[in-house]
């Protein structure tokens, strides 16, 4: 009798552990396509799954479990009764819960321009909710040098004494995969005055980083150029739009023709805000669905507020989670400041790493953790968690 009670409790009560925290790695076949996979399970049992390394997919901790079962090679039927037995599922539900995610890592692999984090109704936390070990995104500043090479009020310079070289970038981005970081944005400054640009991309895509650019986007007008940057594996780019420059209109209509994620970035000023609904109608007409939008200072709240109507009446994305570069002007993003999920990623779901290798935790906050190219990764996250808990 007390046997048969306490396997009753058991029942109704029991709660499996979640899979050790930790990273692996696997060319896994599904559905005869061979994918490689790199996941990364929290402490809480969810997890990040890294797709070929163009896409991060966020998990829930069963969909985590079922992952690991992939990457360690193990058969439907194995992970089924492996799932059977952990949470006292029937089998059939076992074996939809497999089928689920290898739908989602398909659709992953055959939908074009999909935003490079996405989570496909995995039943999700909040945004930046968990404790991470090591955030998700690493945004690399490679120079705070714009177009005109000039070193105005605009780009922070003088915050740095140096430049870091190619081979210290491809170290820190070493670092960056080994510590668990799978998406890494190159921003500046002006990235595309790097010559090393496209070489630094190719190494992450190697590594099985997903790679993003924020530019002002007039090389990329250039095809030769364009083409290089997504055959070394880029994934997705942000346009910091100069409305009055049609370099950076030609190269939006070039990227759009691509299959790559393209967000277009508008800062507001006191010469386009009387324009702003003619420039979004714009953009919107010859095909942007994703835009960013920020503002010098509060006095653009209600304009920001009318690209908010505006974006929502026309389906475009809004996009506030990637950093704003110092370009043509220094945009504060005031949607920051509205947006709590938005300023609690700063350190906790991405860090920002100047180009001499000072890091903080976000763009525009001058709190300095460390710096990654001569400091252990042990230093600069436990800087990190007492920023945290402040």
């Amino acid at each position: 009798m007390k046997a048969r009670v306490k396997n009753l409790f058991n029942k109704i009560f029991y709660t499996p552990q979640p899979l050790p925290a930790g990273s692996c790695s696997s060319i896994v076949d599904i559905d005869g396509q061979n994918n490689r996979l790199f996941l990364r399970i929290d402490h809480e049992g969810s997890g990040i799954l890294v797709v070929n390394a163009s896409t991060v997919l966020h998990l829930n901790p069963t969909a985590a479990e079922i992952a690991f079962y992939l990457i360690k090679k193990m058969s439907v039927e194995e992970i089924s009764n492996e799932l059977v037995k952990r949470y006292q599922v029937s089998i059939e539900t076992a074996r939809q819960d497999i089928e689920d995610l290898k739908v989602r890592v398909n659709t992953l692999m055959e939908t074009p321009d999909l935003d490079p984090e996405t989570f496909l109704d995995m039943e999700r936390a909040i945004r930046h909710s968990s404790d991470q070990n090591a955030p998700l995104r690493l945004d690399c500043a490679l120079t705070y040098q714009i177009p005109s090479g000039a070193a105005d009020s605009f780009t922070p310079v003088q915050r740095v004494d140096r430049s870091l070289d190619t081979s210290e970038w491809k170290h820190i981005l070493a670092q960056a995969w080994d510590w668990g970081i799978p998406h890494v944005v190159f921003t500046g400054g002006e990235p595309t005055m790097r010559p090393d640009l496209t070489e630094l991309i190719q190494y992450a895509e190697h590594l099985g980083q997903v790679t993003g650019l924020i530019t002002n986007g007039l090389r990329l007008a250039e095809k030769d150029y364009l083409d290089d940057l997504l055959n070394a594996g880029l994934d997705h780019l942000m346009i910091v739009l100069l409305e009055n420059e049609e370099l950076s209109w030609e190269s939006i209509r070039d990227i759009l023709s691509e299959d790559i994620h393209l967000t277009v970035h508008l800062t507001l000023n006191n010469k386009n805000r009387e324009k702003l609904v003619e420039l979004l109608e714009k953009l919107t007409d010859i095909g942007v669905e994703h835009i960013s939008i920020s503002a010098p200072n509060k006095e653009y709240e209600p304009d920001l507020a009318v690209a908010s109507r505006i974006a929502a009446e026309k389906g475009l994305g809004l996009i506030y989670d990637l950093p704003v570069p110092y370009s043509e002007v220094n945009p504060v993003s005031l949607e920051l400041e509205k947006d709590r999920t938005a300023i609690e990623g700063y350190g906790r779901t991405w860090l920002y790493v100047e180009p001499d290798g000072d890091v903080l935790p976000g763009q525009g906050l001058l709190h300095k953790l460390g710096n990654i190219s001569t400091e252990s990764w042990i230093n600069i996250s436990a800087n990190r968690k007492i920023y945290l808990a402040k």
